[in-house]
């Protein structure tokens, strides 16, 4: 069993949930007509889950896809190489697609991500992140909900060699 005092809680849930209701205020005017939300997995689960739902409170009902995308493994710093676990199960040809990460740092996710959905012939492609590191490209994240510091998230979805992803709160581990 893991110490989680050594665990520093960076957004608590309340804010989690008013951020991305935000977010959501903020997407909805943009996912009008023909669009798929495609979730990275597994990291964006919980996220997509919540936004999901927060978009549907404004009646915005996108499809729900998902695309497998690892460049983690177990580490704590990207392998620099995006990798396909797997991928959608519906087409997106002739639809919007909104991508939903978890975190956006290098880019390299999103990016390869966005260029996957523009080769399977998506109209326009449209990327949004939970959190977004300082570090982070100016370009390659169109949305994202709240402004994380350079710190190894682990929380809502994100990990450390697969724990902690069921923490309902973004933390770090010190």
């Amino acid at each position: 069993m893991t110490d989680l005092s050594k665990l520093t809680t960076l957004v608590d849930e309340a804010t989690l949930s008013r951020e991305i209701d935000a977010l959501a205020d903020r997407l909805a005017p943009h996912l009008q007509g023909e669009w798929t939300v495609v979730s990275i997995l597994i990291g964006a689960t919980p996220f997509t889950s919540d936004l999901m739902k927060a978009l549907a409170k404004r009646d915005v009902h996108p499809v729900l896809d998902a695309l497998w995308l690892e460049s983690y493994g177990d580490a704590q710093e990207s392998s620099g190489r995006v990798a396909v676990r797997a991928d959608l199960s519906r087409p997106v040809k002739g639809r919007g697609v909104l991508i939903v990460d978890d975190v956006f740092d290098t880019g390299r996710t999103l990016h390869f991500a966005r260029t996957h959905m523009e080769a399977k012939g998506a109209t326009k492609v449209m990327t949004c992140a939970l959190a977004r590191k300082p570090s982070a490209p100016q370009t390659g994240c169109d949305f994202f909900a709240i402004e994380t510091p350079e710190r190894f998230l682990v929380g809502y979805g994100m990990d450390v060699a697969g724990k902690y992803r069921g923490l309902p709160f973004i933390g770090a581990l010190d």
